[in-house]
């Protein structure tokens, strides 16, 4: 048994989060320790050469005597009911009242001077994340991004010190361990079934994500979307919907046989000049709008944003549109919740039909909300990899399906039946990890294979 010295912050975790966390840790000058259940984490060279004073466990949480130490840092990865952490649950600081296990987020509250702006969701919080630090960009103020996207929160304090605000992504992970957040603004975006397996049942994922509205001065919800409510009124709160708006609301009506994003009865702009593909997308446009309105930020700077904004690499972005089929790249859809709104999105806007292409490692997840928006808006789906076949019992009798062996395989058939006016949405429901590294490689290798078919001129 270990015992860690009396009055040292323990950091768990060596990943990306954990080094920032330690980065941090030295520039407050806090004595720390690190450990890693892993018996031997990649990079341990390269972070013994940044901090070869630094103490690291490799191995079970529960060979540690923890009785002494100062408070436990964890990274986002790290489960704070892990064997060893568990029996701290519950416990606080009596120097803080504060719990004794946090993450990355709680040590970037306290040392924040400028106001937090944060997103969540269990989809399109990147997208609207990029959106809201591009608007500010474009309204001259100095913005810091990062989270959960990008920039590790707390190499933010360091990297850009003068920002007006820090505009954070935030996940589930990073939220159970932020005791309060304190944000100027926050948006919930959406809710749909991930993470189930840290924790537990979509109660505790929501009550997770619920915490982006501690301390919060203002929120931004989605008016289609219960789950994204906060418990408790919020001393100012913001609605987005896809639907006309109410008074107060953002959302999309019709203005001269047209539809507009809208602001209550005020015109924004058209949404057709949102260069975003798809409702879903308008939809993430209105939750920044909102944000960005809370934030004191010009309207026509915000729009001029979205006019141009094409999507982030791998989360609907437009690769290539040829002979009148357009080819998006959501590859970072991972998740039932993610593919749906994408097909739902992109559906009711094409003169044409949807061909999806989905499949990988479907993490248990209940493929049926997906037969009927394919049954609505699909010509066919094409699905690859190892739960091809529990998909294509998902969607059975609602379109055409072809499995085939591979994501080459599927583009290839897309080509093969294409017609103008449709749209290949590579969109997989799934983790990628059966066939491909990361979902990044997954969306390369549809990128590369559009341009080099549309160059050679045979799709």
């Amino acid at each position: 048994m270990f015992k860690v010295p009396t009055g040292v912050t323990l950091v768990v975790g060596l990943g990306i989060s954990g080094r920032a966390i330690c980065r941090h840790l030295e520039r407050q000058r806090v004595p720390y320790m690190v450990a890693d259940t892993r018996a031997a984490p990649p990079g341990m060279d390269d972070f013994h050469a940044a901090h070869p004073s630094v103490v690291i466990h490799c191995g079970q949480l529960t060979e540690l005597d923890l009785a002494g130490v100062e408070e436990v840092v964890v990274s986002p990865g790290v489960d704070p009911q892990t064997p060893g952490l568990a029996e701290l649950s519950g416990r606080v600081r009596e120097a803080t009242g504060e719990p004794m296990v946090v993450g990355e987020i709680a040590l970037f509250v306290r040392s924040a001077r400028a106001p937090i702006v944060a997103i969540t969701g269990s989809n399109a919080k990147s997208t609207v994340t990029t959106l809201v630090g591009e608007m500010a960009i474009e309204a001259g103020r100095r913005v810091a991004v990062g989270g959960n996207l990008g920039t590790p929160a707390l190499d933010l304090l360091a990297d850009e010190p003068d920002a007006d605000f820090y505009v954070l992504e935030l996940s589930s992970f990073q939220l159970e361990t932020t005791p309060r957040l304190g944000a100027e603004t926050v948006a919930f975006l959406n809710l749909s079934e991930d993470h189930l397996d840290r924790h537990g049942n979509m109660a505790g994922y929501r009550a997770a994500k619920l915490g982006i509205f501690r301390g919060a001065r203002h929120g931004v919800v989605n008016a289609d979307d219960a789950n994204t409510w906060p418990e408790a009124r919020l001393p100012a709160q913001d609605r987005f919907t896809t639907r006309p708006p109410q008074a107060g609301e953002w959302g999309i009506g019709r203005h001269h046989g047209s539809d507009w994003l809208m602001h209550g009865e005020s015109l924004l702009m058209p949404a057709a000049q949102v260069r975003l593909a798809g409702r879903h997308n308008q939809a993430n446009a209105l939750a920044a709008l909102a944000m960005g309105h809370r934030l004191g930020l010009p309207l026509e700077a915000m729009c001029r944003v979205l006019r141009r904004f094409p999507g982030l690499p791998h989360r609907g972005e437009l690769v290539a549109e040829a002979g009148g089929v357009r080819w998006i790249n959501d590859s970072k859809g991972t998740n039932v919740g993610a593919t749906l709104a994408a097909i739902a999105g992109l559906g009711p806007t094409l003169e044409g039909k949807l061909i999806l292409l989905a499949g990988g490692v479907g993490k248990g997840a209940d493929f049926t909300p997906l037969a009927d928006p394919l049954g609505r808006f699909g010509r066919e789906a094409i699905l690859f990899g190892l739960d091809a076949e529990r998909l294509e019992r998902a969607i059975r009798g609602r379109l055409p399906v072809t499995v085939v062996e591979d994501l080459q395989a599927a583009m290839g058939r897309a080509a093969q039946i294409a017609e103008p006016g449709d749209c290949v949405l590579l969109s997989p429901a799934c983790a990628s990890l059966d066939q491909f590294a990361n979902y990044q490689e997954r969306g390369e290798v549809f990128r590369r294979w559009v341009h080099r078919q549309l160059t050679e001129g045979r799709s």
